[in-house]
């Protein structure tokens, strides 16, 4: 060990202990709800379980104090920035080009993003400031799987070398450049690829959702822009990793009950399955694929998000974190 000066030794040292230092508000549910006491519902139960994504647990309760006031708090944040950016232009002596609010929602596969994502469409929609919402997944930036299994990608697809990243970042720029019409490719679930020639069209909403595991990446190069930086709002959907395992057996399972049933679904090879081999098949994708991925690739871009919904087993949130401003 390496001793001190004499001259420093005999200088009395003062250390100040400083509270722990967050750039996060840490919002308990309660609280949270709370937020919601003088709105009003504006769906029905009959919507919300339209909106419901397989495994999801969402009612009425769940929407009303916890998705309410989010969607409130999304609308305050895009009126805003369109009143800045007509004070902008105004100071500017320019006509206002204001362009869309842009929110991520970001998290692992099987975590609800999805369900969050269309459900936050509707909730939006339904705000006097914010009455054209569009949704976009970035699973229409997948490459197709012609190309996937060209690069040797087909069993990592969902991981970021899998996107058509530079079409991502490309359509991104177009919307927050005020394009007066901007297109999206688009990607079935049941081909489990891109369908050619059909594009999910977006013309300059009030509020654009762009709803995928990878949205928050960081760029590859210091040259390269990230796609982080194109979004006014970001929403990261967490979990622990076990209670996703057990939600994404579960869809599996549903899956397989349903979609997986129909002989045109690219999944139809597991529609056989008895329920011991479905969890284990599903269980084999989730350590050697998804929980990687999410490892690795989603859960550190976490720290990119404006607001993180922390889940508990049950699907439903528990805490909320709101980065301050």
């Amino acid at each position: 060990m390496i001793g001190m000066p004499a001259e420093d030794a005999a200088t009395p040292v003062t250390t100040s202990v400083t509270p722990e230092l967050s750039l996060y508000r840490e919002i308990d549910r309660a609280d949270w709800a709370r937020l919601a006491a003088d709105m009003a519902q504006p769906l029905a139960e009959t919507e919300i379980v339209q909106i419901r994504g397989l495994g999801d647990v969402l009612d009425m309760a769940e929407v009303r104090e916890v998705y309410l006031p989010l969607s409130r708090l999304l609308s305050l944040y895009a009126t805003a920035t369109k009143r800045l950016g007509a004070d902008t232009s105004a100071f500017l002596r320019e006509p206002d080009s204001t362009t869309p609010f842009v929110v991520a929602v970001a998290g692992s596969v099987a975590v609800g993003k999805s369900t969050i994502a269309r459900l936050l469409r509707e909730l939006m929609s339904r705000w006097p400031a914010t009455p054209r919402v569009e949704l976009v997944t970035t699973d229409g930036f997948l490459y197709p799987n012609a190309e996937l299994e060209r690069r040797g990608l087909m069993d990592r697809k969902g991981f970021p070398e899998s996107y058509d990243r530079r079409a991502l970042v490309r359509f991104l720029t177009e919307v927050k450049s005020g394009a007066h019409e901007v297109r999206a490719p688009f990607y079935s679930h049941m081909r489990y690829d891109i369908v050619p020639d059909a594009h999910v069209t977006v013309r300059r909403p009030d509020v654009v959702i762009v709803e995928g595991l990878n949205v928050l990446q960081p760029s590859p190069s210091p040259n390269d822009i990230a796609i982080s930086e194109l979004f006014d709002f970001a929403i990261y959907v967490d979990a622990d990793s076990d209670h996703i395992a057990s939600w994404f057996a579960d869809r599996f399972l549903a899956l397989r009950r349903g979609a997986f049933a129909n002989p045109n679904s690219f999944f139809n090879v597991f529609s056989h399955l008895s329920d011991e081999e479905a969890v284990q098949t599903a269980m084999g994708y989730w350590n050697d694929i998804n929980l990687p991925n999410l490892v690795e690739n989603v859960l550190p871009t976490k720290q990119q998000a404006t607001l993180v919904l922390e889940k508990a087993a049950t699907h439903s949130v528990e805490r909320v974190l709101l980065r301050k401003l």
